[in-house]
């Protein structure tokens, strides 16, 4: 409507060097306001649009969903809008929206990711609407309250439970065969090339006229305890979110592992004190409940209190499990009030801990000495990974496993070392 208005008192004030009347000025005047007027009569009342949105409840962290927002019209008269969605500005944000409606439904369709865990209260879409002619403009704001729940990318957890065997050979590992004859008997099938001759059974051998062998599997039942460090160390930034997001990830992987064999899993939060923990159970139902408790966990910026912790875990956990822990191993290393606790927990339990490889160290202990810079750059690389490794083996000696894997590999890792302390009876 500016726009129009300029160019009209240009035209008329041009005219007036040619000597046009007054009359045909005012005649112009309210022609063009007649039109605006007629123009805002033909575009839709506010009342008669109605707007809805249609988005997921739950969404893994940076993964990208689709969102349908969806505009409702009863009139009869066509228009044109744009819409900007109020979903929180940590997510992507695509807007302005733009499309064009009639009598009826319309639906627009765009994409979103949420870079940071949490729950999200999502309230207000903004619906801009021009009429026919475009000389008039409406806004109208809509009140749509909706709660959406940002989760850990969750991908390696789905890929594991497709296909175990697959997902490890993907990321570079390999189930080991249990001991012959260990575990729980599992069924009678029929021989197969590179099966142990001890295992076949005579009885239904002579029975089927066939080849057959006992299965046996791990024991099920055993107690699994997730340990997640949130201390300030986990904040570090890896390539794909922080080393937190990676833990979650990896503990939902894990536990699902453990949760399809028959194992009872219990999760334990923490940084100075323990912020979440989750009773054992068993069944893939417990794996919503332990996902339900740790989707929000944020890093703290204290420092892991490791002691207070293994404390606490001594009280709640009686029987013997596996004590998986998820944290930075140089820092846990330094730490030396849990050395008294992990001696009495070992008593009990299987400690293993498992962190994240600092890549920055490992390259720059690999680099060619180029120069003098260089040189005493990849000396103190060199004098912190001896240190730690020093380190490890002392705690290992103690009993105390530790390992550390690349980001993009740690689930499996962590799976990994499960399945291979099951098929080995240590538990």
């Amino acid at each position: 409507m500016m726009m129009s208005i300029a160019v009209l008192s240009l035209l008329l004030f041009l005219g007036g060097f040619f000597g046009i009347s007054w009359t045909l000025v005012i005649t112009a005047d309210l022609a063009f306001l007649l039109l605006s007027l007629l123009d805002l009569i033909l575009s839709p009342r506010k009342k008669e649009i109605s707007v809805r949105r249609e988005m997921p409840d739950e969404m893994e962290r940076a993964l990208e969903y689709d969102v349908q927002v969806k505009v409702s019209s009863e009139s009869k008269h066509a228009f044109s809008y744009k819409i900007v969605d109020g979903i929180p500005q940590s997510f992507e944000r695509p807007f302005p929206l733009q499309g064009s409606a009639g009598e009826g439904t319309s639906t627009l369709l765009y994409k979103t990711a949420a870079p940071v865990r949490g729950q999200y209260a999502i309230e207000k879409l903004f619906l801009r609407y021009r009429s026919k002619l475009g000389l008039w403009e409406k806004q109208k704001t809509f009140t749509i309250e909706e709660s959406v729940k940002v989760i850990p990318d969750l991908t390696d957890t789905k890929r594991f439970l497709e296909d175990a065997q697959q997902f490890l050979i993907y990321e570079g590992m390999k189930i080991r065969r249990m001991k012959s004859g260990a575990g729980e008997f599992s069924k009678i099938r029929n021989y197969a090339v590179g099966d142990d001759p001890r295992m076949i059974n005579w009885r239904q051998t002579a029975k089927l006229r066939e080849v057959m062998t006992n299965e046996y599997e791990p024991e099920h039942g055993k107690y699994i305890t997730v340990l997640i460090d949130c201390g300030r160390m986990m904040g570090a930034e890896l390539t794909k979110g922080n080393r937190l997001e990676r833990a979650l990830e990896a503990a939902m992987t894990v536990s699902a592992a453990a949760l399809q064999k028959g194992d009872y899993v219990s999760v334990l939060a923490f940084s100075k004190d323990v912020k979440v923990f989750v009773p054992p159970a068993k069944g893939m139902a417990h794996l919503q409940t332990i996902l339900q408790s740790i989707y929000n966990l944020e890093v703290d910026s204290a420092e892991s209190n490791y002691a207070a912790v293994l404390s606490y875990l001594q009280n709640v956990q009686k029987k013997r499990s596996l004590l998986l822990l998820f944290s930075d191993v140089g820092s846990f290393l330094h730490e030396g009030g849990a050395l008294t606790y992990l001696h009495r927990l070992r008593q009990r339990h299987l400690f293993l801990m498992l962190g994240i490889e600092d890549r920055t160290v490992l390259n720059r202990a690999g680099e060619e000495p180029e120069s003098i810079r260089n040189t005493m750059i990849k000396s103190m690389a060199q004098k912190q990974l001896l240190i730690k490794k020093r380190e490890k083996v002392k705690w290992e000696k103690r009993g105390l496993q530790m390992a550390e894997a690349r980001e993009e590999k740690l689930a499996a890792a962590a799976v990994s070392h499960y399945i291979d302390i099951m098929n080995r009876g240590l538990l």
